[in-house]
C-alpha cells in the first residue's frame, strides 16, 4: 500500500471513529489506546489514559490558570488528570481498531 493511500485511509478510519475509544498502531511497532478527540490534515488528537505521572505545570489552562481570566473556573482539587492529550502524526498510524468502553 502506498504511503498516500494509507494516510488517507487512516484519515477516513479516524474520522468515523472519533470520539471513540480505540487502539491505534504506529509505523515504530508502539501500540497506544485512548478516545480520538479531533483530527486535522496532519493530525489525529487522542486523549490517553494517564497514569499518575502527571506533572501540574504540564497542563495547559485557556484564558491562563484556573479562577483567573475573563472565564473562571475551579481549580482541579483532587490531584491529576485522569487522561492527557497526545498528537499523533497521520503519516506515523499503520492501524486503527476500536474497543471496548468495559
Amino acid at each position: 500500500m502506498n504511503r498516500a493511500h494509507n494516510y488517507h485511509h487512516m484519515y477516513d478510519e479516524c474520522k468515523k471513529h472519533i470520539h471513540s475509544y480505540v487502539l491505534v498502531k504506529l509505523n515504530d511497532g508502539t501500540s497506544l489506546d485512548g478516545i480520538i478527540t479531533g483530527l486535522d490534515e496532519e493530525n489525529v488528537y487522542l486523549a490517553i489514559p494517564n497514569f499518575g505521572n502527571d506533572r501540574r505545570e504540564d497542563r495547559v489552562y485557556p484564558f491562563g490558570y484556573p479562577g483567573y481570566g475573563p472565564y473562571p473556573y475551579p481549580p482541579i482539587p483532587y490531584g491529576p488528570s485522569r487522561f492527557r492529550r497526545l498528537v499523533l502524526p497521520l503519516a506515523a498510524l499503520t492501524a486503527i481498531s476500536l474497543l471496548p468502553w468495559y
